[in-house]
């Protein structure tokens, strides 16, 4: 996808974001960019998954590329060319960029409930977590939660879409029993539909039976 974005302070100053390829990456390029503009720097983050764009910083002198996380450069005056690209470390940019680093939301919580075959029964390390995805709700103050329910390929299709509603609604009114408000759960269910193992049918696969709850 192609991002442009031109800003005009203290002069024809313009930065232009081309060919960013993850839009979480290019947000918080845009919001670091935003709050290191007044000291004319620029940093490249990766975003929450790990992966990290691209982004061209062209003045009236000229342009440089950032490609690498963690890369910045400076541009002293609008018709100045940019700086060599430079690494700069966590200290760095924590000073430079605390404001806008501060402002950025979380990344989603991602959390897998695993079930006992064929039932809306949690094996007992999954009951554990819990506890977890509730700290996550209520350390996030979550208004946003989705759970979704998998099965693996034993029975019916039919049947399997159901019993991955059913293992939703239980994990839904778990959560609901500890104080969690209903309206921020989305629910549904993939039945035996986008399992992690792929298998024949009629086969079982624990790794397959789970729901899959996320906190954003």
């Amino acid at each position: 996808m192609t991002v442009r974005l031109i800003q005009a302070r203290k002069g024809e100053k313009r930065l232009i974001l081309k060919t960013v390829k993850n839009l979480v990456v290019a947000i918080i390029a845009l919001l670091l960019l935003e709050s290191c503009a007044k000291k004319n720097v620029f940093v490249l983050l990766p975003g929450p998954d790990g992966k990290t764009g691209r982004i061209l910083v062209s003045s009236g002198g000229g342009e440089q590329m950032l490609t690498e996380p963690k890369q910045a450069t400076t541009v002293k005056r609008p018709d100045a060319l940019p700086a060599k690209p430079f690494p700069m470390s966590d200290k760095e940019i924590e000073a430079t960029c605390g404001e806008a680093l501060t402002a950025l939301p979380q990344p989603p919580v991602h959390f897998l409930l695993y079930f006992k075959s064929g039932s809306t029964e949690l094996a007992e390390e999954s009951r554990k977590m819990l506890d977890k995805v509730l700290y996550a709700v209520k350390s996030c103050q979550s208004t946003d939660i989705s759970v979704v329910g998998h099965t693996d390929r034993v029975g019916s299709r039919e049947a399997n879409f159901k019993l991955g509603m059913e293992r939703t609604e239980l994990v839904r009114q778990m959560l609901v029993s500890q104080g969690v408000d209903g309206d921020y759960i989305d629910t549904s269910s993939h039945g035996e539909d986008n399992p992690v193992i792929k298998t024949d049918d009629e086969v079982p696969e624990p790794r397959n039976r789970r729901v899959e709850v996320v906190v954003r």
